[in-house]
C-alpha cells in the first residue's frame, strides 16, 4: 500500500477539520455574546418596569394632597401607559425601535419630573413618609436604569466588535448575526439646561 497517495487527503482532511472547529468556535462565541446582549437588555427592561411599578403609588400619594393638579397626574399616568406599551425583541432590535422606546421612557421621565416639581408646592406632601420613600425609590431606580443602559451599551459594543472583525464578519454574515443598536443620548442632552430664578 502506497502511503504517498493518502498524504494529500490526510492534509486536506486535517485542514477541513481545523476550519470546521474554527467556524464552530466563532459561531458559539457569537451566540454567547448575543445572549449577553439579550441579558443586558432584560436588565434594562427590568429597571424600567420597576420604575413603572412605582408610578401608581407615587401618583396615588400625590393625588391625596394635590387633587387640583389633575392635569399633571393624568400626564404621568398617560406617559406610563405609553412607555409600557412599547416592547422590543432584543434579537431583532433596530435603532428605530430603540429610539421609540427611549422616547417613550423619556416622556415618562419628564412627566415624573413635573410631578415632583408639583410636590414641591405642598410642604405636607414633602413631609409625608410614603412620598419621601417613593421619591427615594424612584431616584434609586433612575440610577439603576442608567447603569443598566450603560451595561447594555457595553455588551452591545463587545458583540458588535466581535461580529465585525475579520474573518469573523464572514461567518457572522453567513449565519445572520446583525449589529445591535445602542442607547443614545436624547436630542439636546449635550446642551446645558437654562436655569432662571
Amino acid at each position: 500500500m502506497n502511503l504517498r497517495k493518502f498524504r494529500p487527503w490526510v492534509i486536506l482532511i486535517g485542514i477541513l477539520a481545523i476550519l470546521v472547529l474554527w467556524v464552530a468556535n466563532a459561531y458559539n462565541g457569537f451566540v454567547a455574546a448575543e445572549e449577553e446582549v439579550e441579558s443586558a437588555w432584560a436588565q434594562v427592561e427590568n429597571q424600567y418596569q420597576r420604575r413603572s411599578d412605582l408610578v401608581p403609588n407615587l401618583v396615588a400619594t400625590v393625588k391625596g394632597y394635590a387633587a387640583h393638579e389633575q392635569q399633571t397626574l393624568e400626564g404621568v399616568v398617560e406617559a406610563r401607559a405609553k412607555a409600557t406599551q412599547i416592547t422590543i425583541d432584543p434579537t431583532k432590535a433596530t435603532a428605530e425601535q430603540l429610539a421609540a422606546f427611549q422616547k417613550a421612557q423619556g416622556e415618562l421621565s419628564q412627566a415624573l419630573g413635573r410631578l415632583l416639581a408639583v410636590a414641591e408646592n405642598y410642604p405636607d406632601l414633602k413631609a409625608n413618609e410614603n412620598f419621601r420613600d417613593l421619591q427615594a425609590q424612584l431616584e434609586g431606580t433612575e440610577n439603576r436604569i442608567a447603569v443598566a443602559r450603560q451595561l447594555f451599551n457595553e455588551t452591545a459594543r463587545t458583540y458588535n466588535t466581535q461580529i465585525r472583525r475579520f474573518p469573523n464578519n464572514i461567518i457572522a454574515s453567513i449565519c445572520g448575526f446583525e449589529k445591535k443598536p445602542y442607547f443614545e443620548a436624547e436630542e439636546g442632552a449635550a446642551k446645558a439646561p437654562k436655569v432662571e430664578f
